[in-house]
């Protein structure tokens, strides 16, 4: 699958890298000087790209430089054109048959090379805007029959898909440590709620849709348009917070118990990389209306796990296994509908793709569907049990595409469990 490349960096060429020259995703790092600075993934190693743009190394027509500040922005708002030209300029000079430009000088890779162990990894973009969605069939099913006692949609769902706005100012890079919110809960025998920290903190298994060209405001967008303005994906954990959920969620929806954290992978995957892993949505059990039709397949065959290591653990428990595959909506959809009232949308607007779970309880996306309202207790390897997580626990989702011989892999999606504060007017 897919066209095969061979690169110079030897761990690029390992069939379990996830960073091979097919690859070539895009992140931000702190760099030895204290800087921010752009850069991609290629095995083991780092090429930086504010580096190789002050040092000439390649031209995108640009009247001024795409990754001085830090961010990848500016560059994801190129469009297409550029994307593709700078890819193709990556691949050119990393390829073992390639322009020689770096692999022949050991005083250039000194200056734009580095490990990525020992890296600090920074947020890859500003996140302009937030929204998650709720696009997985199972997932939706199953919270309902969990919460509800039976497998009832809501009305709308399989004519468009769900969402709501979330904060962009609290999706951090994987890594961060996530505090234990508190709020509101009330528990379904009593008559008032009490407040505290929450003791049903949840994760939820998604993709993430970056955004990379804008849209004005008023102009819808058809399904073709919305696939070609998506820059790339990202790993993205939904952190939540259940019994937060349950008791403010209506009328209007999740609130709180989504506001505090959404931790993202550091890298971003592009679209042209997952291009050779595109797959249709499901059979549609309602005809969808014509702005939400696609024209070709526009989901991804991404295989993903989650595993949790308590305190202390000497190795972590893999909890779930699904694909990226089982979700009943395309992110070209979501943005669609996202737009189709008029909308604008922006450079570095995030969305969530929703719960990504399978068909059986090894391949649900979160600790609600996993001990099933807790009902029964998840086991993990170490002995311990868990229905939600605890204190000093550390959730971590990983990807990859897998094209036999190479994967496009997504590197890991970490947060470690803080205790909530205990200090305040309460």
């Amino acid at each position: 699958m897919g066209v095969a490349l061979k690169s110079w960096i030897d761990s690029a060429n390992i069939p379990s890298s996830h960073f091979p020259l097919q690859n070539l995703p895009y992140g931000v790092y702190r760099s030895p000087n204290g800087g921010r600075h752009c850069c991609v993934a290629i095995g083991d190693q780092i090429v930086d790209l504010t580096q190789l743009e002050t040092l000439g190394l390649f031209e995108l027509g640009s009247q001024q430089r795409l990754f001085s500040d830090g961010s990848l922005n500016r560059f994801m708002a190129g469009g297409s054109g550029v994307w593709r030209q700078l890819r193709q300029r990556l691949i050119s000079l990393l390829a073992e048959n390639g322009d020689p430009s770096l692999r022949a000088s050991e005083a250039l890779r000194g200056d734009v090379m580095g490990q990525q162990v020992g890296l600090t990894m920074l947020m890859p973009f500003e996140v302009t805007e937030y929204t998650d969605f709720y696009a997985g069939r199972r997932h939706a099913e199953n919270a309902s029959e969990i919460l509800r006692g039976d497998r009832t949609l809501p009305p709308n769902w399989l004519s468009m898909p769900i969402g709501y706005n979330g904060r962009a100012s609290s999706v951090v890079v994987s890594g961060t440590d996530i505090r234990r919110p508190l709020g509101q809960m009330k528990a379904p025998d009593a008559d008032l709620p009490i407040f505290g920290p929450t003791s049903q903190l949840d994760f939820e298994l998604e993709i993430g849709s970056v955004i990379g060209v804008p849209s004005p405001m008023g102009q819808p967008l058809t399904v073709a348009e919305a696939e070609s303005m998506i820059f790339g994906y990202v790993l993205l954990n939904d952190w939540s917070a259940r019994d937060i959920q349950a008791w403010e969620y209506r009328p209007l929806g999740p609130f709180q118990a989504k506001a505090f954290a959404t931790s993202i992978s550091p890298w971003i995957v592009t679209r042209e990389a997952l291009e050779p892993f595109k797959v249709s949505t499901p059979k549609r059990e309602r005809p969808l209306l014509p702005y939400l039709l696609e024209s070709g397949p526009m989901l991804y065959d991404i295989r993903l796990e989650v595993l949790l290591a308590p305190a202390g653990a000497a190795r972590a428990t893999v909890i779930s296994r699904t694909n990226f595959r089982e979700m009943y909506y395309s992110a070209p959809q979501m943005l669609a509908h996202h737009a189709v009232a008029g909308c604008g949308m922006r450079t570095g607007d995030l969305l969530g793709s929703g719960t990504v779970s399978g068909p059986t309880e090894d391949c649900f996306g979160s600790l609600l569907e996993l001990s099933w309202g807790m009902t029964r207790p998840l086991h993990l390897d170490t002995g311990a049990t868990r229905f939600f997580l605890e204190d000093g626990d550390r959730l971590t989702l990983a990807g990859y595409a897998d094209g036999g011989d190479y994967r496009i892999g997504f590197g890991d999606c970490t947060g470690r469990v803080l205790p909530a504060l205990q200090h305040g007017p309460w």
